[in-house]
């Protein structure tokens, strides 16, 4: 019998669910060596993250689409015949590992897929059971997925999601309530998750447009009701949010946070630079953020604090990595793991310059005690899209005015020429 099961869909969720067990082991044996994590236990003998390009490099796009790094599949997993590049280091799971399987539901992006793969490695080398699901590959995948996960969800006594607006979770939870719950971050959703239950709205991403709901979101709206009471508390069930964000408990729920504990101890601390690196976001590829001012902001940011490497996001495109390298000289990096984990093992700038997103603050918390500075810049007016709803405005806003009190921030003062960035 599985007493908890966790379903993770993205490299972040895997880390939190990593990162909530520490802390489950850790509060119940504070005197133990907890799960991983052990000081000084090797954990940074991982290979460098893959750097595909610079401007002197003459980078240019695959034809298919995707870089990826040398010497890997597409979906980042080491070929057939390839050495091992590393030993990721291993530690007794415990209790709580013995007792938790992870569930991939795996995506179909190769970059996700690749770094699922490298945080999937790691999770086996703490002893947890990782089961990888292609809940997406190809017709009858969902009911596929559906059958063979149903004897693990009606075991199970608490599951542990990273995504309460995946129509996949929400489906699961639907066709099976768990008696307990626990929501780990995947990026900033976390916060509007929790917004929106402490106000009883339906569950809607905030880059969303207004209210507005198409054929699919009609479709799916008897399965997001549903999914909106399972993922509430009640008399019989408990919710627990883990997260490294400002989030105000709604009623009912119990809020832990996270400290990141398990990466400080597993990896680090990270040799620094003398330059800054600048961390890159998907606001273009989610329709917020126009891709010429974005650029333009990335150059000024570059200028402005001796950038010199540009961490990308998993879900940024080819083309817009392609056109900053070429327009502003950094360093485009794909990271084979989250952020985290990479500034955590080095090298690393003195200070990373990020736009809005859950870096600024779950980097200051990896990072603590480092030396490292991290700031935040805001998003000016003149850079969102014209169809950009006045709540995905607000949401932004709020995620940098409650970034961490050690984080710097940055105000875009708009000239007739160009972007300057200024300390707020």
């Amino acid at each position: 019998m599985t007493g908890q099961l966790a379903f993770v869909e993205s490299p972040v969720q895997l880390l939190n669910v990593l990162e909530w067990a520490h802390a489950q082991s850790a509060a119940a044996d504070p005197s133990g060596p907890g799960l991983p994590g052990v000081p000084g236990r090797p954990g940074s003998a991982l290979p460098p993250p893959g750097v595909v390009g610079r401007r002197s490099a003459g980078l240019g796009v695959p034809a298919d689409g995707v870089w990826g790094r040398v010497g890997t599949t597409h979906d980042g997993a080491a070929p057939v015949g390839t050495a091992s590049t590393g030993s990721l280091g291993t530690t007794g799971g415990g209790e709580v590992a013995a007792d938790l399987t992870l569930v991939v539901l795996s995506p179909t992006d190769p970059m996700s897929r690749g770094q699922l793969r490298r945080m999937a490695q790691l999770a086996r080398d703490d002893g947890f059971t990782v089961r990888w699901q292609e809940a997406r590959h190809g017709r009858g995948s969902l009911a596929r997925t559906l059958r063979d996960l149903a004897p693990l969800l009606r075991a199970a006594e608490r599951v542990i999601v990273g995504d309460p607006f995946s129509r996949y979770v929400q489906l699961l939870l639907t066709l099976f309530a768990p008696k307990q719950l626990t929501v780990v971050d995947d990026g900033t959703a976390t916060m509007e998750y929790a917004a929106q239950l402490a106000r009883g709205e339906r569950l809607v991403r905030w880059h969303r447009r207004g209210s507005s709901r198409g054929p699919r979101e009609l479709v799916l709206a008897p399965v997001s009701a549903a999914a909106r009471r399972k993922l509430a508390p009640t008399r019989r069930r408990a919710v627990e949010i883990f997260t490294s964000l400002p989030v105000e408990p709604p009623p009912g729920t119990t809020v832990t946070p996270n400290t990141f504990a398990w990466t400080r101890a597993r990896f680090g601390p990270p040799r620094l630079t003398r330059g800054s690196d600048l961390v890159g976001t998907s606001l273009v590829e989610t329709g917020v953020v126009d891709a010429d001012q974005y650029t333009r902001a990335v150059a000024d940011l570059a200028a402005t604090h001796g950038a010199t490497r540009y961490f990308a996001h998993r879900r940024e495109s080819a083309v817009k990595l392609h056109r900053i390298a070429v327009e502003t000289g950094l360093e485009i990096v794909r990271p084979d793991l989250p952020l985290e984990l990479i500034a955590r093992r080095g090298p690393i700038g003195r200070t990373v310059v990020s736009f809005p997103s859950t870096v600024v603050h779950t980097l200051p918390l990896a990072l603590a005690g480092t030396g490292v500075k991290v700031a935040v810049c805001e998003i000016a007016p003149e850079w969102l899209k014209a169809n950009v709803s006045p709540r995905a405005q607000g949401f932004l806003a709020g995620v940098a005015g409650t970034a961490a009190f050690e984080v710097d921030r940055l105000t875009a003062r708009a000239t007739p020429t160009a972007e300057r960035f200024e300390f707020g």
